[in-house]
């Protein structure tokens, strides 16, 4: 029975598992019994890469069938300091679960950044979860905060950016609509914070975000350290409703958050 590897950013940790990808983010949202309900977002790993860090050499020992054939459903090999000891070159498909276990599948994809600066929200996951308003577009952003001449830096991180409708472009005055923020107030401020000249280029609009919703996100995510990144574009709208209308349906209800 095959053996894969994935890397959780909700929380951070790397796992072994017989089960492929989809199987598996519907047990890791819902558990055994189907009686839990979280969110998950992990990608695939490939298991051949090395690392003097993270035990993969325990992969094949700990990770195979029950003696009465049922697949070992997840082995947890290291939750503390998982996505800086992976290299790029290691990370494949993106999956992105609802709290009753829908599993998207995401496959990265070139980036290519707006030909025009503009506010972006981000919603770090890996390795720590504050919500940033940023100047910085995705590559940027990742070159600023992975940047050791920076004395507080992180080696590798994860992310996505989130929707800010009008504010995108009227932080002071534009409206909100259906977003659920909360605190707008202080998202605005942040936001005119790092638009101004001479502000800021991030700030902390919440320093650390439990859930969020996934009808907010925006182009997608991002994975990377210094010039390298990765990007996992969501769908449009239009491909959610009609390519994957189960996941989009639970992904709008609060129950698949």
């Amino acid at each position: 029975m095959k053996s894969y590897l994935y890397l959780s950013l909700i929380p951070e940790a790397l796992i072994a598992s017989n089960l492929p990808p989809e199987e598996f983010g519907s047990y890791f949202a819902t558990g055994v019994f189907r009686r839990n309900c979280d969110q998950a977002v992990f990608f695939e790993i490939d298991p051949n890469f090395k690392s003097d860090y993270l035990p993969l050499e325990k992969i094949d020992q700990l990770c195979k069938p029950h003696e009465d054939g049922r697949p070992h459903k997840s082995v947890y090999l290291s939750v503390y300091r998982v996505l800086e000891h992976i290299p790029m070159a290691a990370f494949k498909n993106l999956y992105v679960v609802t709290s009753d276990g829908k599993t998207l599948e995401l496959k990265a994809e070139p980036f290519i950044p707006d030909a025009k600066p503009h506010l972006y929200l981000y919603q770090d996951l890996a390795p720590c979860r504050p919500r940033v308003a940023s100047i910085l577009n995705p590559a940027e952003y990742v070159a600023r905060l992975t940047s050791k001449d920076r004395l507080v830096h992180v080696d590798k991180i994860a992310f996505c950016d989130l929707q800010l409708g009008a504010l995108e472009s009227d932080p002071e005055n534009g409206d909100l609509g259906d977003l659920p923020y909360i605190n707008q107030y202080h998202l605005r401020y942040c936001l005119m914070q790092v638009r101004n000249k001479g502000g800021k280029n991030n700030k902390v609009v919440a320093r650390s975000v439990v859930d969020f919703l996934y009808r907010t996100i925006n182009r997608g995510f991002y994975v990377g350290t210094g010039n390298e990144m990765l990007y996992y574009p969501m769908p449009s709208k239009e491909d959610l409703e009609n390519k994957h209308y189960n996941w989009w349906r639970s992904a709008q209800s609060a129950f698949g958050a």
